[in-house]
């Protein structure tokens, strides 16, 4: 990737992920005005309908292979079942926590995976890494001031989106080798939109009048922004230099969340969330060292 490229890159990775941010408490006030069947729905039908005019300006070619459509498939689906959790558990839990938690994992549990699936090579400096990932996530967890306490329904949700969105970001980087990034986000959104859609019908979805003007301006922005915009550059941007570079500026994205939640619902982040954020961060860092040296370069 060339320098200017790089750095393009850099910012655009950084503005979206920041939206994703905001979007964990937009999405609490949505689920509060709604509920996690329809606000899941719609948040991924906007996305879909949105990304078809930009597919059709960027003449984006509409083909892969079998094995291609097959990762598609299976990204949508699991990228469904996220939505669901993060609409579910924003309807229990706090937005900050939530984005921090999510955020915080999901890269932990993204470079194990690529270590297990792709057989990547780690040396001492990264199992040391990775056993302060661990520790950090320990903490997030608050496993050392509640134990097991972390599995209620407010911490299972968000456990549950972080294991499956590192799923979805490395069937993202093996997919995308076999379509045009643009084409396999739409396809992601249309059947993630479609199997939300089938749950959501219990709840009369397309009743507009059902919903108030709150709960459209916040989901359309969702939908939108941080969907359209934020999840094309990140599924872009893991085809790109891979599923575990880019999950390292997932950690941009609790600033996003903790400062949105404050300022909206006045939230306070417990040290123990600080401590293990930075921990986990820690351990990306570490982990991607020496290429991130070479980027910066």
């Amino acid at each position: 990737m060339k320098e200017t490229e790089s750095r393009k890159y850099f910012i655009w990775m950084i503005i979206a992920m920041l939206f994703w941010g905001v979007a964990w408490t937009a999405g609490k006030v949505a689920a509060e005005h709604s509920n996690a069947e329809v606000a899941a729905f719609w948040r991924y039908a906007i996305s879909f309908i949105s990304i078809i005019p930009v597919v059709w300006f960027l003449k984006t070619p509409l083909k892969s292979d079998k094995t291609g459509y097959f990762y598609m498939v299976a990204s949508g689906a699991l990228t469904s079942l996220f939505n669901y959790l993060f609409f579910a558990g924003l309807s229990h839990g706090q937005a900050g926590y939530g984005g921090t938690m999510v955020t915080a994992l999901s890269p932990l549990f993204t470079y194990v995976m690529s270590i297990a699936i792709f057989g990547t090579k780690i040396s001492s400096r990264q199992v040391i890494a990775l056993l302060v990932g661990v520790f950090g996530a320990l903490m997030l967890l608050r496993v050392p001031y509640e134990g097991f306490g972390f599995l209620n329904v407010e911490s299972s949700y968000f456990l549950g989106c972080a294991v499956v969105w590192s799923i979805v970001t490395v069937i993202a980087q093996k997919g995308m080798r076999r379509a045009d990034p643009m084409f396999y986000t739409l396809v992601v959104f249309g059947i993630t939109g479609f199997i939300n859609m089938l749950f959501a019908l219990p709840y009369h979805p397309f009743d507009f009048a059902a919903y108030d003007g709150v709960f459209w301006s916040i989901i359309i922005f969702i939908g939108l922004v941080p969907g359209t915009f934020g999840m094309a550059i990140y599924f872009i941007s893991a085809s790109k230099v891979g599923a575990h570079r880019t999950a390292v500026f997932m950690f941009i994205v609790p600033i996003g969340a903790i400062v949105s939640s404050w300022f909206v619902y006045g939230e306070v982040v417990a040290l123990s969330t600080v401590i293990g954020c930075l921990l986990a961060f820690a351990a990306v860092v570490l982990f991607n060292m020496k290429r991130v040296s070479k980027v910066l370069a």
